[in-house]
This record gives structure tokens, sequence and C-alpha cells, in this order.
């Protein structure tokens, strides 16, 4: 099977799905001529026109309220927004109208939206440029919200992303788009709301995403040679739908749950999930306090000795693992 990387995954997805249907289009900042910020939108003005690769003023809030009126009345708009920092001008556009749209009207209208953003940190980006900011989103009904790790997920969710007539924050990670890995030629999708189990183990889980995961792996794969511990690596794919069966079940298996992930601690996605565990039977299976591993509230900083200080890395992951297994 071929190797792509993430960015190329991305764009084949928005080309298969732009040739199969003609009322899916692209709109954002600099994503025609430029192709997009990092590249993903690269030669598509060239092959679809002016159109259907339609760059838009520096306004995130016009941006995301055409795209939403686009997609009330007909159209599948895949609006790019350049860094997820800038939600937070479109914030009324996102979660006041695209996500309450279709309940507010009965169910008579879908809103087939997809908001293509990416966040994080590890480009000395600095703080308004590398925020992590899936939770926010996560708490809003009527959002849906992917963060894909590998090219096979980008692509498979992406095309999954813009068939659903519902809001989608698609949410990519800078750091990851160069991500090398298989994916076939012919045409597949990625259903929401299922985890994918990317390595499996007996003696704790690991939930990681995006950025994080080949991280998690890695630590993975050294604690079994280092240490024998079987480290069982889970991805939920998507935040919302999330799928907690896949997580609550390997937990019944491991008794020792670890959560990783890039945003700050203070209110991630690591929280629900533990939650869940707490809520569920598979509380009475802990054998150990669960680990959260998670950047640090703070601020991103621009230096990097200190941005990497601030993100969650290998080591962190590794000793977790320890600090959970040897309780």
């Amino acid at each position: 099977m071929r190797t792509i990387t993430v960015k190329d995954a991305l764009k084949e997805a928005i080309i298969e799905e732009m040739d199969r249907d003609e009322n899916v289009f692209v709109m954002g900042e600099d994503i025609a001529e430029h192709g997009g910020i990092y590249g993903v939108t690269a030669g598509l003005l060239d092959k679809y026109g002016k159109e259907r690769i339609r760059n838009t003023p520096i306004s995130e809030s016009a941006l995301i309220g055409s795209a939403l009126g686009a997609a009330i009345t007909g159209m599948r708009p895949i609006a790019e927004l350049m860094y997820i920092d800038f939600t937070t001008v479109a914030m009324d556009q996102i979660v006041n109208q695209a996500a309450k749209m279709r309940y507010m009207f009965g169910g008579k209208v879908d809103v087939p939206l997809v908001i293509r953003t990416q966040g994080g940190g590890g480009r000395g980006s600095a703080a308004q440029h590398s925020q992590s900011l899936e939770a926010w989103f996560m708490h809003v009904p009527g959002l849906k919200v992917v963060m894909p790790s590998t090219p096979y997920d980008a692509k498979g969710l992406l095309k999954t992303a813009i068939r659903d007539d519902n809001p989608v924050m698609f949410i990519e990670q800078k750091m990851a788009y160069g991500f090398k890995g298989e994916v076939p030629e012919e045409e597949y999708l990625i259903p929401f709301g299922q985890a994918d189990i990317k390595r499996e183990g007996s003696d704790v889980t690991l939930v990681a995403n995006s950025y994080l995961l080949p991280k998690a792996l890695k630590a993975a794969e050294m604690m079994e040679k280092e240490e024998g511990i079987k480290v069982e690596v889970i991805d939920p794919l998507t935040l919302v739908p999330f799928d907690e069966e896949t997580i609550i079940k390997s937990v019944s298996k491991t008794g020792r749950l670890i959560v990783v992930h890039e945003a700050v601690k203070r209110g991630g996605f690591g929280a629900e999930i533990a939650a869940k565990i707490f809520e569920s039977d598979a509380f009475y299976y802990l054998d150990a306090p669960l680990q959260r591993v998670a950047g640090l509230d703070v601020p991103t900083p621009y230096n990097e000795k200190l941005e990497n200080f601030a993100m969650p890395d290998l080591e962190d992951i590794k000793e977790a693992i320890k600090k959970t297994c040897y309780l």
C-alpha cells in the first residue's frame, strides 16, 4: 500500500468529495493561489477555479457566517480557519448559529458545514496561534468534533465529515501534516463515534490522539521493552460523538487508565473521559488512580525551550505509565 502524508491525505479527501458532489466547495483566507497556510489546498484553484475555491477577506466571522448561509441553502462548504485561535472571533457564528440552527428549526434544515482548522504548538507560533481548544467545542450541543492522527484517519474522517448533514469542527495539528502512513487508493469512509485500538495491551489503557498519538505509541513500545509493561493505546478519533464503550471495555481489562492530550489539563477532554469512567462499572476495575498527561496551565510560550517545557512529551507519558503501574 502507498505511503502519503496527512497533508496529502486531506487534499485527496477534498478532491474526491468535490469530484463526487458539485455542491462541495472550499472557502477561507489564502486558500486559493497560496494553497492554505499549510498547503492542504495547493493546486485546487487550477483544478476547480475560483467559483469552488474561494478566497475570503480576513474576517473569520464573515467567513463562517457566509459558509453557514451556503450550507443551509443546499451547498456543502469546507471553511478553512487558519488557526483554531481565530475561532474566538467567530464564536457567535459557530456556537450560537451553526450549532443550534438545526435544533431551532425542528430538524427542517440541514447544516452540512465543515470547519477545518488546526491547533497546537511545536512551531514557536506563540500564545495566540498555538492553542488546543477542542474542549470548548465539545461543550456545545450540535457540533461534532473530530481530531485525526494518521493519514488514513485524516482522509476517511474528512470524507465522512463532508457528507455529514451537521456542523463538524475538524481539528488538525500543525506539526502532524508531515506524518506519513499507509492510505489505500480505493475509496473508504471512517464512521464517527468509533475509537481505534492502535496497539493492544493488558496492563494499562492509554488514550491519546492527534500529534501525541505517535509519542504514545513510542512510549508504549519503550515501556514494554524496558519494563515489560503492555500498554493498550486507543485513539478516540472523534471527541463528539465519543466512543466510551471501547475505552470502558479496555479499562475493565487493564485496570488502569492514562489520558494524554496537548491541551492544558484544566477542563481538557481528559477530564470528560475520567468522568465517564467514574460513572461506569469500569470504576470498580481500577487498580490505581487515573493519570492525565497534558499541557501546563499556561499560555503557549514563544521561546522554544519554554514551549517544549509546557507541552507534554515522550518522557511525561513514560513517567505516567510507570506511576500508574507501580502504585
